[in-house]
């Protein structure tokens, strides 16, 4: 063989040597990317793909149990916070022509279901008498006076008038 085909073909090994060099680089990078990829699955790179998606799997199932078990719970919560004797509502009156100052009070303290209790306490001259009444679902067994009534209506009423949604926010307020 003459110079020139030997200096051709040891170029063209150089070149196959180069392109052989930039392949191996690049798939030690690749392999490099798949490592640490595999190693943010939670595993140390000693076990195999199928053991850590097994094991991924294994943390899902358990966070699945975990948010059933979360929403229960707050389901739970949302219920007893329906039944709280939340909204209250007062009136103030004078109930004898002859005192000032509206001193007796009507006072209906109820659940977003309406049931609870109203409360009254009638202030005159020499004494003040207290009375309370049971409330299921909005109504009483016994007679309720006006002023109980209004307490009532605007303790299971919003603030715009309208009837009370089954969850609202806390409310206390002065009816009269």
């Amino acid at each position: 063989m003459d110079a020139s085909t030997l200096t051709t073909l040891a170029l063209a090994a150089g070149v196959v040597a180069l392109l052989a060099l930039a392949l191996a680089v690049g798939a030690q990078l690749r392999l490099a990317r798949v490592r640490r990829d595999f190693a943010a699955l939670g595993d140390d790179g000693a076990t195999d793909i199928a053991r850590v998606a097994a094991t991924q799997n294994h943390r899902i199932d358990r966070l699945t149990a975990e948010v059933t078990r979360l929403r229960e719970h707050v389901a739970s919560a949302e219920d007893d916070v329906r039944q709280s004797l939340r909204n209250v509502a007062v009136v103030r009156y004078d109930a004898f022509g002859d005192m000032g100052g509206r001193l007796s009070f009507s006072a209906a303290i109820v659940d977003d279901l309406g049931d609870g209790i109203v409360i009254s306490s009638i202030h005159a001259r020499g004494e003040s008498r207290t009375y309370a009444k049971g409330i299921v679902g909005g109504t009483s067994s016994i007679t309720l006076t006006p002023e109980e009534q209004q307490a009532l209506a605007s303790a299971t009423k919003d603030e715009s008038g309208t009837a009370r949604p089954a969850r609202l926010p806390d409310r206390t307020k002065d009816a009269s």
